[in-house]
């Protein structure tokens, strides 16, 4: 595809017509961008930040559902305690500086995940954002934060078990629908398309269950320097796919 603008990327999704409700991003290579610089991981970290406000502002133009972000995984905190408490940091900063501008363009702000794990002011500002949104309905900003889709499902499972010996569920009324009801995405449609930067071709332990039949996008372009073109490309990607969900189009 020759170099287009922004909007010359957005004219043609518009054009086209079939826009995805939902958009899941693996958002990789903030490490990788600051080693190239020979800066610290959370200099990669904080300049992902403007990627998020531009991805987001392109969901509302595109005019997604739902966007979700995964920001922080479970594994996450492995890593040093000092990159781990500048992650939780900058989570309070995003919140702080974006909240307002998220309310004005509709957005509803759902966080997902082991939250009681946060530290407390981190916690307090996911507190603040999502009730300060919660009755917006232009799009659902999902941010996916100490979260592991094994977890996720063993959660369900034990959820499920739990109401089983219990005696307020039989065996027989587990199906999809009931587990699909205990995960933390409950009552959201899955993912159209799930993009990942940086060029890597994993998922990550990443919506497991909700990625069945999503389709994949991987960018090389690290995620600092994902932005607007970046993400209208993904989209254009997605519309050229034929989606046919295990069945054989006559």
């Amino acid at each position: 595809m020759p170099d287009l603008t922004g909007e010359e990327l957005l004219g043609r999704i518009r054009l086209h017509g079939r826009i995805p409700r939902h958009v899941a991003i693996i958002m990789d290579g903030n490490g990788r961008w600051a080693r190239d610089r020979v800066m610290p991981r959370t200099y990669g970290h904080r300049a992902g930040m403007q990627s998020v406000r531009e991805v987001v502002e392109a969901a509302i133009e595109v005019g997604l559902e739902s966007l979700s972000l995964f920001a922080f995984s479970k594994e996450n905190w492995q890593r040093p305690k000092r990159e781990v408490s500048a992650l939780m940091s900058l989570l309070e900063e995003y919140i702080q500086r974006e909240a307002d501008a998220l309310d004005e363009h509709g957005v509803r702000v759902r966080v997902l995940g082991e939250i009681e794990r946060l530290t407390p002011p981190a916690a307090a500002a996911v507190a603040r954002v999502t009730a300060q949104t919660a009755a917006n309905d232009r799009l659902a900003l999902n941010l996916f934060i100490s979260y592991g889709a094994r977890a996720e499902l063993v959660r369900a499972a034990r959820s499920l078990a739990e109401d089983v010996a219990a005696g307020r569920l039989s065996p027989g009324q587990i199906d999809e629908a009931a587990f699909e009801g205990r995960l933390y995405t409950a009552g959201m449609v899955d993912p159209d398309l799930l993009i990942r930067t940086s060029g890597e071709q994993r998922i990550s332990n990443f919506m497991l269950w909700q990625l069945a039949y999503t389709e994949l996008y991987v960018s090389p372009v690290l995620w600092p320097d994902f932005r607007r073109p970046q993400f209208y490309e993904a989209i254009l990607a997605f519309q050229a796919r034929d989606r046919r969900f295990g069945r054989v189009t006559v």
